[in-house]
């Protein structure tokens, strides 16, 4: 068929595709609009309540001593093949057993995992990176930086640069929401995983637009769309904003100390330390809409029955796409978003049950 033919047949589909992304965009930045009102509102009454702090985010000079802690592993650098970047990581059990590789989510680093990095290091090398932009791990400040294609490039050139040819993937939010992709465009890779608190892409989008409830409950990924407003308001009265969603008493980590918030605090205090990770959400709606994915990876899904973030009802959206017989899935009665600190013991017998095949 000749190709001025085939141009002319496509055409009413590609325009219709073009005003579809130009009216999800409209209504993406209509809401972002709406989120910096709401925000906006919230840092100032912060900065008003608390005068003394300022309105900017005062810069964490000493890294809190958790971050250090031998127990926890030994921390290393990766050069990526693919970018050139390099990426933080801590390390422990080498030798011990498989890879573990965990991802962590926002607005967190490889902190997150302090918990599995001790329960497992005896039976698996346990390694918990920065994703770029998060902690010393390097961080373009450019948003192209971080699509997720890069991204799972990122994950593949972790495992074949620490030596394995697959890993069991755990990850947690925005570290979920890669393994998944990562699993499906690289399942040679992912010989089991464990997600918490996190779904794929395109089921979040299906799901989102047939309850609306879940994007009000993800309303700050529209405010993350604006460039340098987020960081300003997630900064002022010396981040209150960002040790609220860590604290709060109904939402947040149970029995945070103040050591361990500084853990999360610091490296978002040094210059430019948010842009990286807010970059991420930047690019959500790049490839708006997304083909539904079918899921086949071996995977122990744990969700919190009280997640103030994600709806219960997405843990049923996830298992449809599963290949029958690949996906366990869990609620945790009472726990919220923050499972992999907040409920460590729970997820800790689920996983070991889930592994044990590949310790026998």
């Amino acid at each position: 068929m000749p190709e001025l033919v085939v141009t002319a047949l496509l055409a009413p589909s590609r325009l219709t595709l073009k005003l579809l992304r130009a009216f999800m965009w409209s209504l993406v930045f209509s809401a972002a609009l709406a989120a910096a009102a709401v925000y906006g509102c919230v840092a100032l009454t912060h900065v008003l309540c608390r005068p003394r702090r300022g309105c900017c985010g005062r810069r964490r000079r000493v890294a809190p001593a958790c971050l250090s802690d031998p127990s926890l592993g030994e921390h290393g650098f990766l050069t990526l093949r693919s970018s050139g970047l390099r990426l933080h990581y801590v390390s422990a059990g080498r030798g011990n057993g498989p890879l573990m590789l965990f991802l962590h989510g926002f607005p967190e680093n490889w902190f997150s995992w302090r918990y599995q990095l001790w329960e497992f290091q005896s039976r698996f090398h346990v390694v918990a990176v920065d994703l770029r932009g998060y902690g010393p791990s390097d961080a373009p400040q450019e948003v192209d930086c971080y699509t997720t294609d890069l991204l799972m490039a990122d994950i593949q050139d972790v495992i074949l640069g620490l030596g394995y040819s697959k890993c069991i993937l755990v990850a947690h939010d925005w570290g979920a929401l890669l393994a998944w992709n990562f699993s499906v465009y690289y399942p040679s890779l992912v010989e089991r995983m464990v997600v918490v608190s996190g779904a794929p892409m395109s089921v979040y989008q299906d799901y989102s637009l047939r309850h609306i409830g879940q994007l009000f409950r993800s309303n700050y990924m529209f405010l993350f769309q604006l460039p340098w407003l987020p960081e300003k308001l997630l900064s002022m009265s010396d981040f209150q904003i960002l040790k609220t969603t860590f604290t709060h008493r109904k939402t947040g980590i149970p029995h945070l100390t103040p050591n361990e918030l500084e853990a999360f605090l610091y490296n978002f205090s040094q210059p430019n330390g948010l842009t990286g990770p807010l970059n991420y959400y930047r690019n959500l709606f790049r490839n708006f809409p997304l083909e539904p994915q079918e899921l086949a990876t071996p995977t122990l899904l744990l969700w919190g029955e009280k997640d103030n973030y994600f709806e219960l009802g997405l843990v049923g959206a996830i298992g449809s796409r599963f290949v029958p017989g690949r996906l366990e899935a869990h609620i945790l009665p009472g726990a919220g978003h923050w499972i992999p600190q907040s409920n460590p013991q729970e997820m800790h017998q689920y996983m070991w049950a889930f592994l044990q095949d590949l310790l026998d």
